[in-house]
């Protein structure tokens, strides 16, 4: 496995084509004066002496050993050492509802991004856990399957929008029979279903599927996202959304019906409002729950590759200095012989 042991000094690269820009332009300004002197071909032939060419090989020699060493810097490694780690954790699947209802504006600054943030802090308390995201509005689909990686999981968070399912309602029994099937075959690890939902427009059959759950030893959370008085749905033209009628929506959160599919489920119901509270709470039941032994592959011992680097860096430095900006007088001298020894052939 290939790594940087300190990848913050990548961002020097940025200034390669900076250097880049500013030759580009000394090179314009260069031409420009060349021109206002005289012909260019003209002044070139004067100048027999100097290499066009040389002085822009001699500066990208320059840019990539800069190039490397900043490579050098960021420590290059390979993995040299597989070793096989046992480590505790759980295992949860997070179901986001993804309908329209979900950018009310009940909750600061929405219902999703309030669910959003909640799921980051969520996975950043994570160690030896594993985590899946499944998305659901009328239909679901899996989004991340159970992963360790943590950094994909808030990657794939921030994609999140309504958009990616068009068939809109709220099919919490879709998003709880996929979950069940996405967990790995670990008997040993304690499992949960972590729901987001506003609850609105429940398509129905979600108390068996979350009594299914439970029968299969895996807890059923929900996380409640909204209020009792309910929000208006803003649209992507500034607007509100309406009804068929012509009505404003107004979308409230349904409760009840949460909290009947999380005791179900041998779960907790969390209300999710403006406050810390939720998050504080879901932290608390996730580190409560039974910790699973898991196998993780990772690479214990790391060889460092800079010495590589740094002879084509030296190469580059060699071949620099010795490339001279004006032509080599050796060669002129071959040339002209070749020329006046043609010469006489044709006279």
């Amino acid at each position: 496995m290939f790594r940087f042991e300190n990848p913050i000094f990548l961002y020097l690269l940025l200034v390669i084509p900076v250097l880049v820009a500013i030759r580009y332009w000394f090179d314009k300004k260069r031409a420009r004066r060349i021109k206002k002197f005289g012909d260019p071909q003209l002044v070139n032939d004067m100048m027999e002496g100097v290499s066009k060419y040389r002085h822009k090989v001699k500066f990208w020699l320059l840019t990539a050993a800069l190039a490397l060493l900043i490579v050098m810097l960021a420590r290059p490694q390979l993995g040299s050492h597989i070793s096989r780690e046992k480590r505790q954790g759980i295992e949860a699947i997070i179901c986001m509802d993804i309908s329209n209802s979900m950018l009310g504006t009940d909750v600061v600054p929405s219902r999703l991004a309030k669910s959003k943030l909640l799921v980051e802090n969520m996975v950043d308390q994570f160690i030896n856990d594993k985590v899946g995201l499944i998305v659901f509005a009328g239909d679901a689909f899996v989004q991340l399957p159970i992963t360790s990686d943590y950094v994909s999981a808030k990657m794939f968070m921030h994609s999140i929008s309504p958009s990616l399912i068009a068939s809109q309602g709220t099919d919490i029994a879709a998003a709880i029979n996929l979950a069940m099937l996405s967990f790995t075959p670990d008997e040993k690890a304690g499992k949960a279903i972590i729901l987001i939902t506003d609850g609105e427009d429940h398509e129905g059959k979600a108390l068996e599927m979350a009594q299914a759950a439970k029968e299969k030893g895996i807890r059923v959370f929900i996380l409640g996202v909204g209020t009792a008085k309910g929000s208006t749905i803003p649209t992507a033209d500034g607007h509100y959304l309406t009804d068929n009628a012509g009505e404003t929506v107004i979308t409230r959160l349904n409760e009840k019906m949460c909290q009947e599919i999380a005791e179900a489920g041998s779960g907790t119901y969390i209300h999710v409002d403006n406050t810390s509270a939720a998050q504080e709470r879901l932290d608390d039941e996730i580190t409560k729950m039974q910790k699973g032994e898991s196998e993780t592959i990772i690479y214990s011992e790391y060889d460092e590759q800079f010495q590589a680097v740094g002879i084509i860096v030296l190469l580059l430095l060699i071949i620099e200095a010795l490339l001279l900006e004006r032509k080599n007088p050796l060669l002129a001298n071959v040339r002209l012989f070749n020329r006046n020894k043609k010469a006489d052939i044709n006279s």
